[in-house]
């Protein structure tokens, strides 16, 4: 593994300027190792998202995306962990676990494929020995109650359509190394 290599930007660095507002979690914290609970099964987890919550979002907001991104991942394009569309405005925390299983987030919201392949959130697993990668979680305020895409989009789909709907968005970033 090549730890050299440089440490990619947060890819909402490379957007259009956003406001921001409030995301909490009682399972993550900003900036630190997240815990075992939010690791995938196979690099021995028990992979359930985190609980978040959320507020001080827009006015004008529609509806929110949650999503979670590893740019630390050895691919070129990073690695879409989750991808929770189409919730509506009145839901603002989402317990853990909540990823888990289809349509347990709210009426309506689903979750697209991720970078495993499976539509739902799948916890971090980087390589062994790697340094440590970063797991951006973002609430993403829209102005649209939905982004109108079926279950069957990409999460580059999802993004470029975010990048026209978007708010305000706010993150939490956690951190997993996979020591081996």
């Amino acid at each position: 593994m090549n730890l050299d290599r440089p440490v990619a930007p947060s890819p909402y660095d490379l957007l259009p300027p956003v406001d921001s507002f409030t995301l909490t979690s009682t399972d993550v914290v900003d900036g630190e190792p997240i815990g075992k609970t939010h690791i995938f099964t196979g690099a021995g987890g028990e992979n359930l998202s985190p609980q978040l919550s959320w507020s001080g979002f827009p006015p004008q907001t529609k509806g929110f995306v949650v999503t979670c991104y590893d740019p630390d991942a050895p691919t070129g394009c990073g690695f879409w962990h989750w991808l929770l569309v189409d919730l509506p405005v009145s839901v603002t925390e989402l317990a853990r676990g909540v990823g888990a299983e289809p349509g347990t987030a709210a009426a309506g919201a689903f979750s697209v494929r991720n970078d495993f392949g499976n539509a739902r959130y799948d916890g971090c697993a980087p390589p062994a020995g790697d340094r440590p990668h970063r797991y951006i979680f973002a609430v993403h305020a829209i102005d649209v109650e939905e982004l109108d895409l079926g279950p069957d989009a990409t999460p580059a789909y999802v993004g470029f359509n975010l990048t026209f709907h978007t708010l305000a968005r706010a993150t939490l970033t956690a951190t997993y190394q996979n020591v081996g």
